[in-house]
């Protein structure tokens, strides 16, 4: 099944946060927040302006972005573990 998000929405997969911190210390599963990083999966069309023409996203499938905490919908697609969110709850990209 593939899943196509509408509008200004975007699917994101959560990258796996570090197991350990610099200092060594390993991180048990429930002391570690979920990470605010991941990457583009899918992009939907674009939101309309005032005269019904698409404003094409800034982002693409394949971008690493950072998100907020609390940003978007967590979904289960194919049993895999995905957000849904608006494009404006993505802070940035991460490039290099």
């Amino acid at each position: 099944m593939s899943f196509r998000p509408l509008h200004d929405r975007v699917v994101v997969r959560r990258l796996d946060s570090e197991e350990k911190t610099k200092g060594g210390i390993i991180i048990p599963d429930t002391a570690k927040e979920k990470p605010s990083e991941g990457v583009i999966v899918a992009v939907g069309p674009g939101a309309r302006d005032e005269d019904g023409k698409y404003i094409t996203p800034d982002v693409k499938a394949g971008d690493r972005v950072l998100f907020g905490k609390w940003s978007g919908t967590e979904v289960k697609v194919d049993g895999e573990d995905l957000l849904i969110m608006k494009e404006s709850d993505i802070m940035g990209i991460i490039e290099g």
